[in-house]
């Protein structure tokens, strides 16, 4: 079962970990007093003395990794997320043991030491862990330590499940079959058959050895949701609810309590925070600002370029939906020739376009069109980051069409986006572009927005034409 072996896993684990903090120890041992970092003076204490301090640094870094979660299953769980709990425990460890010493007046003990160890620990930790992470998800990719699953009812929730440990196999999930009330047994979906009703599940879990239970029941059967759980509980094996309501329910949604009572938010906008907002329109302002002085002498080059390669204005303004559904005008450099306002709103600009004139064909391949949106962003229409605004005409068809596409109106739209960066702009998917929109809205961060600006800078907009 794969429970037992994630138990001798983590002892494993548990035990590698020691043995890396000790080989971290004697490194920065060595490099603070015999390597690179000596100073040349007599150690206050001998090597013997030093290296006593790792009966109490291993225990306590270990209870540390603990606390951080970083013994917790790693099949789904981010790369990102790792390194950030191997860069939190090892943070908080080294400032535990600095006050411990301190505590205890042991003045002489080298803080230079601890710091060289802290780095290398970490450096240490993250390249094992991403190494055990690859080792794993290969062997899972080749059939090897698998979950086996059984889905309890079919929905589609069931699809959508089935798509995702298909579509990713280093998890190392396998579903193994269906139980349905109404879908005829032999049904198969993706390659995993129905094989008898609800009613069977008893004699189902006794003669299989599974590790999970998925109960993914349609909406119309939730009246034997707790049956079905209470059923899977007394089996012993590890049981997961996913519900039917995808279409309703985001990616993260989040929960708060009345009293006892459990209320699920049908959407987390981490932005309708006042002081999230007050930081990112900070940032914006103050980015924008600089981004407008130093570019200065670009953009006064562009604008006469623009003023001489064809006839009309410099700059071109076009209403857009923003923030809470209100309109404004956003800012480019023009360029297209001047169009009549029927043939202007005809649709968006495709590859080759007849109407962009040739210094706009360069500007928009390396998105220079888009800088006088630094005054949009300093005025508060924009953001620096966030999801692109459309024209009134296109917002009112969308929301028609596109389920959920009005939300990205919760958030000022941005100059760029994780949308943009991804290569959804333009003459490209609209559903996929909202999907990235709404994934960008539901996790954001400050981080997050640094990210999609370095993208940007370094990679730039895919189909941009």
């Amino acid at each position: 079962m794969i429970k037992d072996n994630q138990k001798y896993f983590n002892q494993l684990h548990v035990v590698i970990d020691a043995l890396i903090i000790a080989v971290a120890y004697a490194i920065a041992w060595f490099l603070k007093f015999e390597g690179l970092f000596s100073s040349g003076s007599v150690l206050a204490h001998t090597p013997k003395w030093y290296f006593s301090a790792l009966y109490f640094l291993i225990p306590g870094y270990l209870v540390v990794y603990y606390i951080c979660r970083m013994y917790t299953p790693k099949r789904t769980n981010k790369l990102e997320t790792e390194f950030v709990n191997v860069i939190k425990a090892n943070a908080i460890g080294a400032v535990a043991f600095m006050v411990v010493i301190t505590l205890f007046k042991i003045e002489d003990f080298s803080r230079g030491l601890m710091g060289i160890f802290c780095i290398l620990n970490t450096i240490f930790s993250f390249s094992v862990r991403c190494f055990i992470r690859a080792t794993l998800r290969r062997f899972r990719k080749k059939g090897y330590n698998l979950k086996h699953v059984l889905l309890v009812g079919y929905s589609r929730a069931t699809e959508e499940y089935i798509d995702r440990i298909n579509e990713n196999p280093q998890w190392g999930y396998a579903a193994s079959f269906i139980l349905d009330n109404h879908i005829p047994v032999d049904t198969k979906y993706k390659g995993v058959s129905v094989i008898g009703g609800i009613d069977q599940l008893d004699d189902v879990l006794a003669a299989n050895d599974l590790d999970e239970i998925a109960v993914a029941l349609p909406l119309e059967d939730y009246d034997i949701l707790e049956k079905i759980v209470s059923k899977c509980e007394k089996s012993g094996v590890h049981t997961k609810f996913i519900p039917d309501y995808s279409s309703l329910i985001p990616n993260r949604p989040y929960t708060e309590e009345l009293d006892g009572l459990p209320v699920i938010n049908i959407r987390y906008v981490p932005l309708s925070n006042t002081m999230n907002a007050m930081v990112k329109r900070f940032f914006d302002f103050v980015l924008s600002f600089i981004g407008i002085v130093v570019l200065s002498p670009l953009l006064l080059i562009l604008a006469v370029v623009v003023k001489t390669s064809s006839r009309g204005p410099v700059i071109f303004k076009q209403e857009r939906i923003g923030l809470h559904n209100k309109s404004f005008y956003i800012y480019k450099f023009r360029t297209m020739r001047v169009q009549e306002a029927s043939e202007e709103k005809k649709g968006w600009t495709v590859k080759d376009d007849p109407r962009v004139t040739k210094s706009g064909r360069v500007m928009r391949k390396y998105n220079l069109d888009e800088l006088p949106q630094l005054f949009n962003i300093l005025k508060g229409d924009m953001s620096i980051v966030g999801p692109r605004p459309e024209r009134p005409q296109f917002v009112e068809q969308f929301k028609e069409e596109i389920p959920r596409y009005m939300i990205k109106h919760q958030v000022r739209p941005g100059l760029t986006g994780w949308a943009q960066v991804c290569g959804f702009r333009g003459d490209t998917s609209i559903h996929k572009r909202i999907s990235y929109d709404l994934y960008y809205i539901e996790n954001w961060t400050l981080g997050f927005d640094l990210k999609i600006m370095f993208m940007t800078i370094f990679k730039g907009f895919k189909n941009a034409y």
